[in-house]
Protein backbone atom coordinates (compact mmCIF):
# COMPACT_ATOMS: atom_id res chain seq x y z
CA UNK A 1 0.00 0.00 0.00
CA UNK A 2 1.10 3.54 -1.10
CA UNK A 3 2.39 5.80 2.00
CA UNK A 4 1.86 8.96 0.72
CA UNK A 5 -0.04 10.48 -2.81
CA UNK A 6 0.46 13.38 -4.30
CA UNK A 7 -1.28 16.09 -1.90
CA UNK A 8 0.32 14.63 0.85
CA UNK A 9 3.85 15.42 -1.17
CA UNK A 10 2.18 18.87 -1.55
CA UNK A 11 1.25 19.67 2.22
CA UNK A 12 4.38 18.33 3.13
CA UNK A 13 6.45 20.94 1.05
CA UNK A 14 4.51 23.68 2.28
CA UNK A 15 4.23 22.56 5.64
CA UNK A 16 7.94 22.22 6.32
CA UNK A 17 9.11 24.81 3.98
CA UNK A 18 10.53 22.69 1.53
CA UNK A 19 12.30 24.98 -1.64
CA UNK A 20 14.52 22.56 -3.59
CA UNK A 21 13.73 18.64 -4.36
CA UNK A 22 16.11 16.59 -5.47
CA UNK A 23 14.75 13.82 -8.12
CA UNK A 24 17.50 10.86 -8.19
CA UNK A 25 18.05 8.07 -9.91
CA UNK A 26 21.21 5.20 -10.31
CA UNK A 27 23.00 4.89 -13.07
CA UNK A 28 24.41 1.09 -14.31
CA UNK A 29 27.39 1.41 -11.81
CA UNK A 30 25.44 2.64 -8.56
CA UNK A 31 26.44 6.01 -8.57
CA UNK A 32 23.41 8.66 -7.39
CA UNK A 33 22.53 11.01 -10.07
CA UNK A 34 19.37 13.60 -9.79
CA UNK A 35 17.91 16.61 -10.72
CA UNK A 36 17.02 19.90 -8.95
CA UNK A 37 13.71 21.52 -8.88
CA UNK A 38 12.07 24.45 -7.04
CA UNK A 39 8.93 23.73 -5.40
CA UNK A 40 7.30 26.03 -8.26
CA UNK A 41 7.94 22.65 -10.09
CA UNK A 42 6.31 20.29 -8.43
CA UNK A 43 2.98 19.89 -10.23
CA UNK A 44 5.49 19.11 -13.36
CA UNK A 45 7.50 16.92 -11.65
CA UNK A 46 5.12 14.52 -9.77
CA UNK A 47 2.82 14.42 -13.08
CA UNK A 48 6.19 12.38 -14.65
CA UNK A 49 7.15 15.25 -16.75
CA UNK A 50 10.92 16.03 -16.16
CA UNK A 51 12.80 15.22 -18.77
CA UNK A 52 17.33 14.41 -18.43
CA UNK A 53 19.46 13.76 -21.32
CA UNK A 54 20.15 10.23 -21.03
CA UNK A 55 23.09 9.23 -22.92
CA UNK A 56 24.91 11.54 -20.93
CA UNK A 57 24.70 8.63 -18.23
CA UNK A 58 26.86 5.86 -18.16
CA UNK A 59 25.22 2.59 -19.41
CA UNK A 60 21.64 4.52 -20.56
CA UNK A 61 21.32 5.41 -24.40
CA UNK A 62 22.85 6.05 -27.59
CA UNK A 63 22.71 10.02 -28.47
CA UNK A 64 20.21 9.26 -31.55
CA UNK A 65 17.34 7.71 -28.58
CA UNK A 66 18.66 9.96 -25.79
CA UNK A 67 15.21 11.44 -23.97
CA UNK A 68 14.47 9.93 -20.92
CA UNK A 69 11.37 10.92 -18.23
CA UNK A 70 11.72 10.39 -14.31
CA UNK A 71 9.16 9.27 -12.46
CA UNK A 72 9.10 9.87 -8.68
CA UNK A 73 8.61 7.18 -6.06
CA UNK A 74 6.36 9.40 -3.49
CA UNK A 75 7.13 6.92 -0.84
CA UNK A 76 10.14 7.87 -0.80
CA UNK A 77 9.84 11.42 -0.44
CA UNK A 78 12.48 12.68 2.37
CA UNK A 79 13.83 15.98 3.74
CA UNK A 80 17.40 16.05 4.22
CA UNK A 81 18.43 17.52 7.72
CA UNK A 82 21.93 18.40 6.92
CA UNK A 83 20.60 21.10 4.91
CA UNK A 84 19.06 24.79 5.59
CA UNK A 85 16.28 24.51 7.75
CA UNK A 86 14.50 27.96 5.95
CA UNK A 87 14.42 26.76 2.41
CA UNK A 88 14.76 23.02 2.98
CA UNK A 89 15.98 20.57 0.44
CA UNK A 90 13.87 17.36 0.12
CA UNK A 91 14.32 14.52 -2.48
CA UNK A 92 12.03 11.63 -4.57
CA UNK A 93 14.04 8.23 -5.97
CA UNK A 94 12.23 8.39 -9.35
CA UNK A 95 12.29 5.41 -11.49
CA UNK A 96 13.19 5.74 -15.27
CA UNK A 97 10.79 5.74 -18.59
CA UNK A 98 11.03 5.99 -21.88
CA UNK A 99 8.95 8.87 -23.92
CA UNK A 100 6.32 5.99 -25.13
CA UNK A 101 5.72 5.41 -21.09
CA UNK A 102 7.51 2.50 -20.74
CA UNK A 103 10.22 1.63 -18.15
CA UNK A 104 13.66 2.13 -19.56
CA UNK A 105 14.90 -1.60 -19.08
CA UNK A 106 18.18 -0.20 -18.53
CA UNK A 107 17.66 1.50 -15.01
CA UNK A 108 19.07 -0.63 -11.94
CA UNK A 109 15.37 0.39 -10.09
CA UNK A 110 13.36 -1.45 -12.83
CA UNK A 111 15.74 -4.43 -12.85
CA UNK A 112 15.55 -5.40 -9.10
CA UNK A 113 11.70 -4.47 -9.21
CA UNK A 114 11.53 -6.77 -12.46
CA UNK A 115 13.57 -10.02 -10.14
CA UNK A 116 10.72 -9.25 -7.39
CA UNK A 117 7.91 -9.41 -9.75
CA UNK A 118 9.08 -12.77 -10.61
CA UNK A 119 9.30 -13.50 -6.89
CA UNK A 120 5.75 -12.43 -6.65
CA UNK A 121 4.36 -14.79 -9.17
CA UNK A 122 5.88 -17.62 -7.07
CA UNK A 123 4.17 -16.06 -3.98
CA UNK A 124 7.17 -14.91 -2.50
CA UNK A 125 8.57 -11.15 -0.60
CA UNK A 126 12.24 -10.91 -0.75
CA UNK A 127 13.51 -9.51 2.57
CA UNK A 128 17.15 -8.29 2.63
CA UNK A 129 19.05 -7.44 5.28
CA UNK A 130 22.78 -5.17 4.78
CA UNK A 131 25.92 -4.70 6.60
CA UNK A 132 27.43 -2.00 5.12
CA UNK A 133 31.67 -1.27 6.25
CA UNK A 134 33.62 2.06 5.62
CA UNK A 135 36.51 3.65 6.09
CA UNK A 136 36.95 7.51 7.61
CA UNK A 137 39.82 8.83 6.33
CA UNK A 138 41.70 12.27 6.42
CA UNK A 139 41.45 15.21 3.61
CA UNK A 140 44.63 17.11 2.77
CA UNK A 141 45.27 21.04 2.94
CA UNK A 142 43.12 21.08 -0.24
CA UNK A 143 40.03 19.15 0.94
CA UNK A 144 40.83 15.73 -1.13
CA UNK A 145 40.72 12.36 0.29
CA UNK A 146 43.80 10.76 1.53
CA UNK A 147 44.03 7.34 2.81
CA UNK A 148 45.68 8.60 6.03
CA UNK A 149 44.40 8.52 9.70
CA UNK A 150 45.64 8.86 12.93
CA UNK A 151 43.61 5.90 15.31
CA UNK A 152 44.76 2.55 15.63
CA UNK A 153 41.45 1.54 16.77
CA UNK A 154 40.41 -2.39 16.06
CA UNK A 155 37.26 -4.35 16.24
CA UNK A 156 34.78 -3.35 18.61
CA UNK A 157 36.97 -0.63 20.12
CA UNK A 158 35.99 2.74 21.70
CA UNK A 159 36.77 6.35 22.10
CA UNK A 160 38.89 7.69 22.80
CA UNK A 161 40.71 4.93 21.10
CA UNK A 162 38.41 5.32 18.33
CA UNK A 163 38.84 8.57 16.44
CA UNK A 164 35.91 8.60 14.18
CA UNK A 165 33.17 7.53 17.21
CA UNK A 166 31.44 11.67 16.96
CA UNK A 167 31.29 11.42 13.55
CA UNK A 168 29.47 7.87 13.57
CA UNK A 169 27.01 8.77 15.98
CA UNK A 170 26.25 11.84 14.07
CA UNK A 171 25.67 9.70 10.81
CA UNK A 172 23.37 7.39 12.78
CA UNK A 173 20.87 10.04 14.74
CA UNK A 174 20.85 11.48 10.86
CA UNK A 175 19.77 8.45 9.99
CA UNK A 176 17.20 7.95 12.57
CA UNK A 177 16.11 11.22 11.58
CA UNK A 178 15.57 10.28 8.06
CA UNK A 179 13.57 7.02 9.35
CA UNK A 180 16.16 4.24 9.25
CA UNK A 181 15.62 1.99 11.80
CA UNK A 182 19.56 1.51 13.06
CA UNK A 183 20.02 -1.65 14.90
CA UNK A 184 23.96 -1.13 15.98
CA UNK A 185 27.09 0.55 14.71
CA UNK A 186 30.65 -0.17 15.77
CA UNK A 187 34.13 0.11 14.80
CA UNK A 188 35.64 -2.82 12.57
CA UNK A 189 38.54 -4.16 12.64
CA UNK A 190 40.94 -2.30 10.66
CA UNK A 191 42.39 1.49 11.69
CA UNK A 192 39.70 4.12 10.43
CA UNK A 193 37.03 1.38 9.60
CA UNK A 194 33.28 1.39 10.57
CA UNK A 195 30.29 -0.62 10.27
CA UNK A 196 26.76 0.53 10.21
CA UNK A 197 24.37 -1.72 10.23
CA UNK A 198 20.36 -1.09 9.56
CA UNK A 199 16.84 -2.89 9.63
CA UNK A 200 16.22 -5.64 7.43
CA UNK A 201 12.92 -5.24 5.02
CA UNK A 202 11.59 -5.34 1.48
CA UNK A 203 14.28 -5.51 -1.14
CA UNK A 204 13.63 -2.33 -3.36
CA UNK A 205 13.02 -0.50 0.04
CA UNK A 206 16.49 -1.64 1.09
CA UNK A 207 18.02 -0.64 -2.10
CA UNK A 208 16.85 2.49 -2.17
CA UNK A 209 18.07 2.83 1.72
CA UNK A 210 21.44 1.80 1.10
CA UNK A 211 22.18 4.36 -1.58
CA UNK A 212 20.36 7.03 0.93
CA UNK A 213 22.60 5.61 3.44
CA UNK A 214 26.03 6.28 1.33
CA UNK A 215 24.64 9.75 0.78
CA UNK A 216 24.35 10.49 4.61
CA UNK A 217 27.57 9.03 5.85
CA UNK A 218 29.97 10.68 3.13
CA UNK A 219 27.84 13.94 3.98
CA UNK A 220 28.31 13.66 7.43
CA UNK A 221 31.75 12.84 7.43
CA UNK A 222 32.67 15.55 5.24
CA UNK A 223 30.92 18.14 8.32
CA UNK A 224 33.46 16.40 10.71
CA UNK A 225 36.29 17.49 8.32
CA UNK A 226 36.83 13.56 6.84
CA UNK A 227 36.26 11.52 4.08
CA UNK A 228 33.79 8.54 3.67
CA UNK A 229 35.12 5.95 1.34
CA UNK A 230 32.97 2.68 0.31
CA UNK A 231 36.35 1.67 -1.84
CA UNK A 232 36.29 -2.55 -1.10
CA UNK A 233 40.15 -1.88 -0.11
CA UNK A 234 41.82 1.50 0.19
CA UNK A 235 45.10 0.51 2.30
CA UNK A 236 46.57 -2.87 1.87
CA UNK A 237 47.76 -5.14 4.96
CA UNK A 238 44.46 -4.22 6.72
CA UNK A 239 40.95 -5.60 6.17
CA UNK A 240 39.00 -3.94 2.96
CA UNK A 241 35.01 -2.94 3.29
CA UNK A 242 31.90 -5.55 2.80
CA UNK A 243 28.70 -5.36 2.21
CA UNK A 244 27.26 -8.56 3.43
CA UNK A 245 23.46 -9.25 2.09
CA UNK A 246 21.14 -11.56 4.40
CA UNK A 247 18.58 -12.47 2.38
CA UNK A 248 15.22 -14.53 2.98
CA UNK A 249 11.67 -15.01 1.39
CA UNK A 250 8.45 -14.75 2.89
CA UNK A 251 4.65 -16.44 1.57
CA UNK A 252 2.02 -15.17 3.05
CA UNK A 253 3.87 -12.92 5.71
CA UNK A 254 5.47 -16.27 6.96
CA UNK A 255 9.38 -16.90 7.17
CA UNK A 256 9.74 -19.03 4.15
CA UNK A 257 13.01 -20.03 5.06
CA UNK A 258 12.21 -21.43 8.72
CA UNK A 259 11.41 -25.07 9.79
CA UNK A 260 11.94 -25.38 13.08
CA UNK A 261 12.67 -29.78 12.38
CA UNK A 262 15.76 -29.16 10.91
CA UNK A 263 19.25 -28.94 12.38
CA UNK A 264 19.71 -25.28 11.81
CA UNK A 265 16.02 -24.59 11.89
CA UNK A 266 16.23 -24.10 8.23
CA UNK A 267 13.75 -24.96 5.17
CA UNK A 268 13.80 -27.27 1.93
CA UNK A 269 13.44 -23.91 0.38
CA UNK A 270 16.05 -22.38 1.96
CA UNK A 271 18.28 -25.36 0.85
CA UNK A 272 17.44 -24.94 -2.44
CA UNK A 273 18.03 -21.18 -2.67
CA UNK A 274 21.73 -21.54 -0.83
CA UNK A 275 22.14 -24.30 -4.10
CA UNK A 276 21.13 -21.33 -6.36
CA UNK A 277 23.18 -18.51 -4.96
CA UNK A 278 26.27 -21.39 -5.00
CA UNK A 279 25.36 -22.58 -8.52
CA UNK A 280 25.50 -19.21 -10.02
CA UNK A 281 27.61 -17.25 -7.75
CA UNK A 282 30.86 -17.47 -10.54
CA UNK A 283 28.47 -15.38 -12.34
CA UNK A 284 26.82 -12.91 -9.92
CA UNK A 285 30.91 -11.66 -8.81
CA UNK A 286 30.80 -9.02 -11.57
CA UNK A 287 27.81 -7.79 -9.96
CA UNK A 288 28.31 -8.39 -6.59
CA UNK A 289 32.10 -7.71 -6.57
CA UNK A 290 32.16 -4.93 -9.39
CA UNK A 291 35.56 -3.09 -9.46
CA UNK A 292 39.20 -4.03 -9.96
CA UNK A 293 39.77 -2.98 -6.57
CA UNK A 294 37.12 -5.23 -5.23
CA UNK A 295 39.52 -8.47 -5.33
CA UNK A 296 42.18 -7.29 -3.38
CA UNK A 297 39.57 -7.52 -1.24
CA UNK A 298 38.45 -10.71 -1.62
CA UNK A 299 42.54 -12.26 -1.78
CA UNK A 300 43.18 -15.51 0.07
CA UNK A 301 44.19 -14.80 3.69
CA UNK A 302 41.99 -11.70 4.12
CA UNK A 303 39.32 -12.40 6.27
CA UNK A 304 36.79 -11.87 3.02
CA UNK A 305 35.81 -15.30 1.77
CA UNK A 306 37.56 -16.57 -1.48
CA UNK A 307 35.84 -19.76 -1.79
CA UNK A 308 32.50 -21.26 -2.62
CA UNK A 309 31.08 -22.64 0.12
CA UNK A 310 28.70 -22.83 2.99
CA UNK A 311 28.08 -23.44 6.67
CA UNK A 312 26.31 -22.81 9.62
CA UNK A 313 29.00 -22.67 12.52
CA UNK A 314 31.94 -20.61 10.93
CA UNK A 315 32.29 -17.44 8.53
CA UNK A 316 35.15 -18.78 6.72
CA UNK A 317 32.83 -19.87 3.62
CA UNK A 318 30.95 -17.21 1.56
CA UNK A 319 27.40 -18.09 2.42
CA UNK A 320 26.55 -18.68 6.56
CA UNK A 321 23.29 -19.60 8.21
CA UNK A 322 23.47 -17.13 11.35
CA UNK A 323 21.89 -18.68 14.01
CA UNK A 324 18.54 -17.11 14.26
CA UNK A 325 15.69 -19.19 14.25
CA UNK A 326 12.08 -19.27 13.14
CA UNK A 327 11.06 -15.36 11.78
CA UNK A 328 14.96 -14.79 11.86
CA UNK A 329 15.97 -17.35 10.13
CA UNK A 330 18.27 -15.90 6.85
CA UNK A 331 20.57 -16.63 4.59
CA UNK A 332 24.01 -14.34 4.50
CA UNK A 333 25.95 -14.17 1.73
CA UNK A 334 29.30 -12.22 2.80
CA UNK A 335 31.44 -11.79 -0.78
CA UNK A 336 29.34 -9.02 -1.88
CA UNK A 337 31.17 -5.30 -1.20
CA UNK A 338 29.61 -1.42 -0.79
CA UNK A 339 30.81 -0.58 -4.15
CA UNK A 340 28.24 -2.78 -6.10
CA UNK A 341 24.92 -1.43 -7.04
CA UNK A 342 22.69 -2.41 -4.80
CA UNK A 343 19.80 -2.89 -6.76
CA UNK A 344 22.09 -4.90 -9.48
CA UNK A 345 23.49 -6.82 -6.41
CA UNK A 346 19.95 -7.72 -4.82
CA UNK A 347 18.28 -8.55 -7.94
CA UNK A 348 20.99 -11.32 -9.27
CA UNK A 349 21.03 -12.67 -5.60
CA UNK A 350 16.89 -13.67 -5.76
CA UNK A 351 17.23 -14.59 -9.31
CA UNK A 352 19.85 -17.39 -8.35
CA UNK A 353 17.96 -18.39 -5.51
CA UNK A 354 14.66 -18.73 -7.58
CA UNK A 355 16.13 -20.79 -10.23
CA UNK A 356 17.40 -23.02 -7.20
CA UNK A 357 13.73 -23.53 -5.33
CA UNK A 358 12.43 -23.60 -9.07
CA UNK A 359 14.55 -26.67 -10.52
CA UNK A 360 15.11 -28.02 -6.69
CA UNK A 361 18.96 -27.45 -6.94
CA UNK A 362 20.49 -29.26 -3.52
CA UNK A 363 23.67 -27.49 -1.93
CA UNK A 364 26.66 -29.21 -1.49
CA UNK A 365 27.45 -30.72 1.66
CA UNK A 366 28.47 -28.19 4.40
CA UNK A 367 32.21 -26.80 5.53
CA UNK A 368 32.25 -27.11 9.07
CA UNK A 369 35.98 -25.68 9.35
CA UNK A 370 38.26 -23.16 8.40
CA UNK A 371 38.71 -23.35 4.89
CA UNK A 372 41.56 -21.09 5.05
CA UNK A 373 43.33 -23.50 7.20
CA UNK A 374 42.73 -26.36 4.61
CA UNK A 375 45.47 -27.48 1.72
CA UNK A 376 44.70 -27.05 -1.81
CA UNK A 377 44.00 -30.74 -2.03
CA UNK A 378 41.65 -31.10 0.88
CA UNK A 379 39.70 -28.09 -0.76
CA UNK A 380 39.82 -30.39 -4.05
CA UNK A 381 38.36 -33.26 -2.38
CA UNK A 382 35.58 -31.31 -1.09
CA UNK A 383 34.58 -29.66 -4.36
CA UNK A 384 35.17 -26.27 -2.49
CA UNK A 385 35.86 -23.74 -5.75
CA UNK A 386 37.20 -20.23 -5.52
CA UNK A 387 35.61 -17.12 -6.44
CA UNK A 388 36.93 -15.18 -9.51
CA UNK A 389 40.43 -13.80 -8.23
CA UNK A 390 40.19 -10.79 -10.56
CA UNK A 391 37.74 -9.38 -12.70
CA UNK A 392 38.54 -10.22 -15.80
CA UNK A 393 37.80 -13.39 -14.43
CA UNK A 394 34.60 -12.47 -13.01
CA UNK A 395 33.47 -10.61 -16.47
CA UNK A 396 34.03 -14.15 -18.09
CA UNK A 397 32.19 -15.98 -15.64
CA UNK A 398 29.17 -13.12 -15.94
CA UNK A 399 29.31 -13.26 -19.88
CA UNK A 400 28.82 -17.49 -19.59
CA UNK A 401 25.74 -16.96 -17.12
CA UNK A 402 22.69 -17.13 -19.26
CA UNK A 403 20.73 -16.79 -15.64
CA UNK A 404 22.56 -13.70 -14.61
CA UNK A 405 22.73 -11.95 -17.76
CA UNK A 406 18.97 -12.50 -18.27
CA UNK A 407 18.37 -11.25 -14.33
CA UNK A 408 19.99 -7.94 -15.90
CA UNK A 409 18.26 -8.03 -19.09
CA UNK A 410 20.29 -8.23 -22.51
CA UNK A 411 20.88 -4.69 -23.06
CA UNK A 412 22.08 -4.02 -19.53
CA UNK A 413 24.61 -7.25 -19.53
CA UNK A 414 26.11 -6.30 -22.59
CA UNK A 415 26.43 -2.71 -22.04
CA UNK A 416 28.01 -3.72 -18.42
CA UNK A 417 30.74 -6.28 -20.10
CA UNK A 418 31.83 -3.83 -22.49
CA UNK A 419 32.44 -0.65 -19.99
CA UNK A 420 34.08 -2.94 -17.26
CA UNK A 421 36.12 -5.21 -19.74
CA UNK A 422 37.48 -1.29 -20.99
CA UNK A 423 37.97 -0.57 -17.38
CA UNK A 424 39.91 -3.85 -16.58
CA UNK A 425 42.30 -3.26 -20.05
CA UNK A 426 42.83 0.42 -18.55
CA UNK A 427 44.11 -1.01 -14.95
CA UNK A 428 46.44 -3.81 -17.02
CA UNK A 429 47.82 -1.23 -19.09
CA UNK A 430 48.87 0.89 -16.43
CA UNK A 431 52.31 0.92 -14.33
CA UNK A 432 51.82 1.00 -10.48
CA UNK A 433 54.27 2.03 -7.53
CA UNK A 434 54.96 -1.73 -6.77
CA UNK A 435 56.39 -2.17 -10.14
CA UNK A 436 58.63 0.82 -9.71
CA UNK A 437 59.60 -0.35 -6.81
CA UNK A 438 60.15 -3.80 -7.92
CA UNK A 439 61.80 -3.08 -10.82
CA UNK A 440 63.16 -0.01 -11.70
CA UNK A 441 66.54 -0.44 -9.60
CA UNK A 442 67.75 -3.79 -10.32
CA UNK A 443 66.04 -4.53 -14.38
Amino acid sequence: MAKYAKADIFRMIEEEDVEFIRLQFTDMFGMFKNVAVTSSQMEKALDNQCMFDGSSINGFMRIEESDMYLHPDLDTFQIFPWRPQQGKVARLICDVYRPNGEPFEGDPRYILKKALSRAEKMGYAFQVGPACEFFLFHTDDNGMPTTLTHEKAGYFDMGPLDLGENARRDMVLTLEEMDFEIESSHHEAAPAQHEIDFRYGPALQVADNIMTFKLAVKTIAKRHGLHATFMPKPRYGVNGSGMHINMSLSRDGKNAFADEADPWGMSQEAYWFIGGLLRHMKGMTAITNPLVNSYKRLAVGDEAPAYIAWSAINRSPLLRIPSARGEGARVELRSPDPSANPYLAIAVCLAAGLDGIENQIKPPSSVDKNIFQMSRKEREAAGIQPLPRNLQEALRELNKDELVKNALGEKTAQTYLQAKTAEWRQYAEQVTAWELEQYLYRI
